[in-house]
């Protein structure tokens, strides 16, 4: 069975149909660059060119950065302000003419993780963070999502997270691996403190790159490993995110 899965991102909205059965993308996934500011209008609009490059009919599911409520935006740090408190599943309904589940952009990458990745059949609490614009992160108990939690938005040693260990912040900054993953590193022990998870798993597109920062990631007992289904892991947890609210209807 295929549904349709869109991510946006801060600084790209991509999307492709899912084989739920194996938890891949169907066929190549299409990306475009997301429009600045990143309006509501404008964003639908780019929704709907994803969509549309596939000639897609049918049940679509998209990640927000931001934590959603149902399918009302409450928040949008990487994204114009214009989202807060809009029925952000019905403006996108509406301009796709399809029907539209949205949820928050790391709980669905953490959804497909849990279940085809690196979190699959482990219980107590896992971790999965999304490294990119800003840093996103899912939590589990026992493989139930606690959903939104937005922890890239913490204050560590007097700065919001993600505006010191996200990806963007090493572009900018022109940080080599090893000083980014000392931020990174500082960021995970402050994490654990707070939540103890047993494990963690590093998402977003960085983590193609593992290699090059996890082995310098020192002083954390939790496990650490990559996202295995790497940057796709929204795209799938939207989709399946999407199938099981269509058959729960």
């Amino acid at each position: 069975m295929n549904v349709f899965g869109v991510d946006i991102g801060g600084s790209g909205i991509k999307g492709a149909p899912v084989d739920l059965d194996r938890g891949d993308l169907a066929e190549p996934r299409h990306k475009v660059l997301t429009p600045q500011p990143a309006t509501p209008e404008g964003v639908a609009d780019c929704v709907a060119e994803v969509v549309g490059h596939f000639g897609w009919s049918g049940p679509v599911g998209v990640t927000f950065p931001g934590v959603v409520t149902g399918s009302t935006i409450r928040t949008a740090a990487n994204v114009d302000k214009g989202w807060v408190d809009l029925d952000g599943g019905g403006l996108l309904a509406d301009r796709l003419g399809l029907p539209v589940t949205v949820l928050n952009d790391a709980d669905a990458a953490g959804v497909a993780e849990m279940t085809f990745g690196a979190g699959r059949g482990r219980k107590g609490t896992v971790m999965l963070l999304t490294f990119g614009t800003g840093i996103g992160s899912a939590l589990f108990i026992d493989g139930e999502l606690v959903p939104n939690t937005e922890l890239g938005h913490l204050e560590l040693n007097g700065h919001e997270a993600e505006k010191r260990a996200s990806t963007k912040a090493k572009d900018d900054e022109e940080l080599t691996w090893e000083r980014w993953a000392n931020r990174v590193q500082k960021y995970l022990v402050h994490l654990e403190m707070l939540f103890s998870p047993e494990l963690f798993i590093i998402g977003g597109g960085v983590s193609r790159k593992a290699d090059k920062f996890l082995p310098l990631i020192k002083h954390v007992r939790a496990e650490l490993v990559p996202a295995q289904l790497q940057n796709n892991a929204g795209i799938v947890g939207a989709a399946m995110t999407a199938a099981e609210r269509r058959a729960a209807a």
